[in-house]
């Protein structure tokens, strides 16, 4: 049967569909997935096409994926989050849903909160346990949508739930099915994909979920998960590893929506941003992540990281307010505990920080020689350097001038005696022995030192 396919244009074949492939033992790719090797990444060489949607989002887990690996927030911890989250993703809700854990009393009285704020974005939705009483409880909230558990790989079909394919997608569909009757549109977590049997099992699935929210006009959100993180964004690369192929397959054989389709990965393998950028050009409207990319074992993508990855491949930020960013970090450092690793991109100590003294030197000449944007401007975080005894002079003059915000003609230059001064105090302590770094409170006492020497000596 051919086609006019609304994505491309093109006459299609529309032949495809997939069966169930109701195998006796599981499929665990032990060509790949050899427990005790490192996993390996199969290529089949077949091209994908690009196909990024019209419109595309952010979408977030702080409150559930990202609290199952901490200390649960308190109530007032999770409604100031919220609403920073709110400020961030701005008026065009580019942050478009948020969701939250129902089970604890905590977790209720938290959701109402926020819910009374009656900020516009970000949606809030839940994650339950696939239980008639927690289908009720989340409907009598009044929240609109809910994430449903439907684990897809053998792992966790055989190993885990101890059933057949067959049997699995069967328990599937009546969960499913009590949630379209209550009204609640179902959001199914398709767990460990990236280790599921696309052809045999994920495609007749999810076209069985969509057949039933087509029946109760109530869309079916897809969220594929790459719970191990195993996911690979290269092109060529073969299913079930393939983010390419997984986000194309959904949208083109399973004919699922780009806005219905949403990616949820982990950064076991340091791909967890390149996978939902990947995600994104691919097909899927909506990436799934939580704040600083906090998450289970190796974290979940971090949300900062994909504002900026929106305003890199759309060339606009659609009025996110990015300077959020520094005041979560800041939050989560004084609010929560959470100590923040200092190399970390956008909200680490040490993210726009130099030591080099030969960086330093290109700062003062032009700070864009070595910064990445400017970071005053979109972070509310000029540009700074760290002193140590690899500084130098161009180092100490810089700090000097950021510190105390010197302009025109009061800019100190190299070979200012201050610079001097602090200079030869610095490599002295280094010479004694020092290890660490010099702190703002000694550069300032230092400062402060050699303008009261001045001051007296006139």
């Amino acid at each position: 049967m051919l086609e006019l396919s609304n994505k491309t244009n093109l006459l299609e074949q529309k032949s495809y569909h997939y069966s169930l492939q109701d195998v006796e033992e599981p499929n665990l790719y032990r060509e790949i997935y050899n427990y005790d090797e490192v996993p390996r990444v199969p290529f089949n060489h077949r091209r994908v096409p690009l196909g990024m949607p019209s419109e595309i989002w952010i979408t977030d887990t702080t409150f559930r994926d990202g609290m199952q690996s901490r200390a649960p927030y308190t109530v007032e911890q999770i409604v100031e989050i919220y609403k920073l989250l709110s400020r961030l993703g701005g008026p065009k809700g580019i942050v478009r849903q948020t969701e939250f854990f129902v089970y604890s009393e905590t977790d209720r009285r938290a959701l109402e909160k926020c819910m009374e704020l009656g900020l516009p974005f970000p949606e809030i939705t839940t994650w339950i346990r696939a239980t008639l009483q927690d289908f009720k409880l989340v409907k009598s909230l009044g929240i609109k949508e809910t994430g449903i558990l439907v684990s897809c790989s053998d792992y966790h079909i055989f190993k885990k739930l101890g059933m057949t394919r067959g049997q699995a997608l069967e328990h599937y569909k009546k969960t499913v099915y009590a949630a379209l009757e209550m009204g609640i549109r179902p959001r199914c977590h398709l767990e460990d994909i990236t280790r599921a049997d696309f052809y045999g099992f994920i495609l007749p699935f999810v076209y069985e979920l969509q057949k039933m929210g087509d029946e109760a006009k109530i869309p079916v959100k897809m969220r594929a998960c790459d719970t191990m993180g195993y996911g690979i964004p290269f092109g060529d690369v073969a299913l079930p590893r393939s983010v390419p192929g997984i986000i194309y397959g959904l949208n083109h054989y399973a004919d699922v929506p780009s806005e219905m389709i949403e990616w949820h990965g982990h950064n076991d393998f340091y791909k967890a941003v390149a996978n939902a950028t990947c995600a994104w050009l691919y097909g899927a409207s909506s990436v799934n992540c939580s704040l600083l990319g906090i998450g289970e074992r190796t974290g979940n993508v971090p949300l900062e990281a994909m504002v900026f990855e929106y305003a890199s491949l759309r060339g606009t930020m659609d009025g996110m307010d990015p300077t959020a960013i520094t005041d979560i970090a800041e939050y989560f450092k004084r609010e929560t505990g959470y100590v923040i690793p200092p190399m970390t991109p956008f909200v680490g100590e040490n993210f726009n920080v130099t030591r080099a003294g030969i960086h330093a030197d290109g700062m003062m000449k032009d700070e864009e020689i070595y910064n990445i944007f400017n970071t005053e401007k979109l972070l509310n975080r000029p540009a700074s350097v760290t002193i140590t005894n690899t500084s130098g002079l161009a180092g100490i003059a810089y700090w000097l001038n950021q510190h105390y915000r010197l302009e025109g003609a009061d800019r100190v230059k190299k070979q200012d005696p201050i610079v001097l001064h602090i200079k030869e105090w610095v490599d002295q302590q280094y010479t004694n022995g020092r290890q660490v770094a010099i702190s703002t409170e000694e550069l300032e006492m230092l400062t402060q030192e050699f303008t009261t020497s001045i001051q007296t000596n006139d």
